[in-house]
């Protein structure tokens, strides 16, 4: 299990983007570790619901070099240091022209901040603010080698067939640079968990798992533009990934309606945890903006450890953020979640009303107020809600108590020949 962290490293160098080289290389290097990915093009132009797929991006290189013969901003230095989708220029200009060209992240005077402007053609450069303060006076060449052009926009998807029809579904974005929690964490953990349910339940799963690799926002659209209803009939579970690398904190974003079947399986696999922060709908950020969305509304939430962070969108994102740890940790909720839904039970009731506890001599002999038995009491709100039509999953919701522990009583009282 230390895979995950190399993959991480390995395509960090990477300058991926929402289309070109970079998000295909990353494309191909998964494929490799998982075979079952298909790539799907969307083509320049191709009307995708409300969108259009925007001319391809590559960039082979850029800087600004002073009249002094010096370079600052150099794209081999930093692939951040270039505004993604920056149009071709090759130019001189001044430094009081140059300035309005130049961004930097005020509040974090060290780091060079991630920007971009896919959807209109412009360019610029990202320094930390104290590079920008210390450029000399002169003239400046300015050089962006890059290309904007009719192409595709490429993902890959995947769909392990199970038993049944119904989805579980796991997504994750490959379209930033080199930044490590915000881009490379999700699809590295991704990657994890295909392989693990293909080990784990190859030819024996309960439910279909579907994989997609995207790039953000304008990637999910495109999805669900081809495949919104094949998804909405079949997913009952799903998660997007994102910033699941880090050490910090547990987090999640709720559905847009917060009672899905993600929304309780999330909640209850990270009860117990101490740092767990849980944002409404109304703070989404990524691609559940698209899956949540009216008239889509996928059962999806947004899982992360720490959903923002001080080196959120900056070359500070990087592997002293990122830890073998910190993506374990998410694996193993990712891992916890399917093995329940895996095993997902309905429990039923044998007996009308309660049934009698005592004559099993699962029930004190001696009943006194504030004597309090709390297993007891699991018992009997657990057998309460023994329907047939009220999950394990649901009831431990209802109770507050983490799966694990209910499964337990679940299997006590079936041995009992109280539930089945």
């Amino acid at each position: 299990m230390t895979t995950m962290i190399k993959w991480a490293k390995d395509l960090f160098p990477i300058c991926r983007s929402i289309t070109g080289n970079g998000t295909r290389k990353t494309l191909s290097y998964f494929k490799k570790l998982n075979p079952e990915f298909k790539t799907l093009k969307f083509p320049t132009g191709k009307k995708v619901f409300d969108w259009v797929i925007p001319k391809e991006w590559n960039i082979k290189d850029a800087y600004l070099e002073h009249e002094s013969g010096k370079r600052f901003a150099e794209f081999k230095n930093s692939n951040l240091h270039v505004v993604g989708y920056s149009k071709p220029i090759k130019t001189t200009m001044n430094k009081k022209k140059l300035l309005k060209f130049i961004h930097t992240q005020k509040d974090q005077p060290n780091s060079i901040p991630y920007v971009t402007s896919y959807y209109k053609e412009a360019w610029g450069f990202c320094l930390t603010e104290n590079e920008k303060r210390k450029l000399p006076n002169g003239n400046y060449k300015v050089v962006i080698d890059s290309e904007l052009k009719r192409g595709n926009l490429e993902l890959s998807h995947a769909l392990l067939k199970g038993k049944s029809n119904k989805e579980i579904f796991f997504s994750s974005y490959v379209c930033h640079p080199s930044m490590a929690n915000n881009e490379l964490s999700g699809p590295v953990l991704l990657n994890q968990i295909m392989r693990y349910v293909k080990s784990k339940y190859l030819k024996k799963s309960k439910y279909s798992y579907r994989f997609i690799l995207i790039p953000e926002t304008i990637g999910s659209i495109a999805y669900l533009s081809k495949f919104s209803k094949i998804m909405k009939s079949n997913i009952i579970c799903g998660f997007n990934l994102t910033c699941v690398g880090d050490e910090r904190a547990y987090s999640y974003v709720s559905s847009r309606r917060g009672n899905t079947l993600a929304d309780k399986t999330l909640k209850n696999a990270l009860r117990g945890f101490k740092n767990v922060k849980k944002y409404s709908f109304l703070k989404r950020g990524s691609d559940e903006r698209q899956y949540c969305a009216p008239g889509i509304d996928l059962p999806l939430c947004c899982f992360s450890r720490s959903k923002r962070y001080p080196e959120y969108h900056t070359n500070k994102d990087n592997f002293n953020v990122v830890t073998q740890k910190g993506l374990m940790g998410s694996f193993k909720i990712m891992k916890k979640i399917i093995g329940e839904l895996e095993s997902k039970i309905y429990p039923i009731t044998r007996s009308y009303c309660e049934p009698n506890l005592s004559r099993r001599k699962l029930y004190p002999t001696f009943s006194q107020k504030g004597k309090y038995n709390k297993i007891l009491e699991v018992r009997k709100n657990l057998i309460a809600y023994s329907d047939g039509t009220t999950s394990l999953y649901e009831i431990a919701d209802k109770l507050k108590l983490p799966y694990k522990i209910l499964r337990k009583q679940y299997n006590f009282l079936k041995l009992k020949k109280i539930l089945k």
